[in-house]
């Protein structure tokens, strides 16, 4: 399994949570993961955003301050009664994991349909397909959460709430073009454990390329050009 010690942004806790008080901590922290930094440069302005579980909001507010329009939706939203005010803040109290799905004809998300989907640190299957197909074309999936073998370090341990090995990929496979993707140990960030992470778009129709294939995406940027190669002197 890989070893991913190089996340850094401020206020890192090193802590591996062990006790019952997992999602206390995930309320507690405000600093957005570094999974999410990473790839904001890809949600562009002014994008319509899901950010799913949404807990106190982290990665929502961080992209409300990059001018993004931003959806929470949590069970609980006491801790985002603050965003009461915000133009481009909308705030959704439901049970993702009842029996109406968020993304059905009589849920809360229906016909809907987001630039930019965020999850971290949280996992219901039965949602994972509503995920994609919410996704607008050209958008952006950034999910992160643990994964099998984070029951020898700490909560969560329940296999329901673990992600299989390569489950992400498989999720997206032949339905959006993985721009990165890490499964293993991460020491720092936020809820150090072992994890998986994917950064996808959803761009494999009518690329305009050669077999459909669309240009490769910038992982590390100011923008959201395709790469160009560099040209032989």
């Amino acid at each position: 399994m890989a070893n991913f010690p190089s996340d850094t942004s401020p206020n890192n806790n090193s802590i591996i949570p062990v006790s019952t008080e997992l999602c206390a901590k995930h309320m507690q922290i405000t600093i957005p993961s570094p999974w999410i930094q990473r790839f904001a440069h890809l949600v562009k302005r002014d994008a319509r955003v899901l950010d799913l579980a949404a807990g106190g909001g982290r990665h929502g507010r961080f992209l409300l301050s990059r001018s993004s329009h931003v959806t929470f939706i949590d069970k609980e939203v006491g801790a985002l009664e603050d965003l009461e005010k915000e133009p481009k803040a909308t705030v959704l109290r439901a049970d993702v994991e009842g029996k109406v799905s968020p993304f059905s004809d009589d849920g809360v998300l229906q016909n809907m349909q987001f630039d930019a989907v965020i999850v971290v640190n949280y996992l219901f299957r039965p949602l994972l397909n509503g995920l994609i197909e919410v996704i607008a074309p050209g958008g952006i999936l950034l999910y992160e959460t643990f994964a099998r073998g984070n029951e020898a370090f700490a909560r969560p341990r329940n296999p329901d709430h673990l992600l299989k090995n390569q489950e992400l990929l498989a999720t997206v496979a032949g339905r959006m073009q993985i721009v990165a993707y890490e499964h293993g140990v991460m020491q720092t960030g936020d809820i150090p454990g072992v994890k998986q992470r994917i950064c996808a778009t959803k761009d494999l129709v009518d690329s305009g390329s050669e077999n459909d294939i669309p240009p490769p995406i910038c992982s590390q940027s100011n923008n959201t050009e395709p790469c160009k190669p560099r040209l032989k002197a």
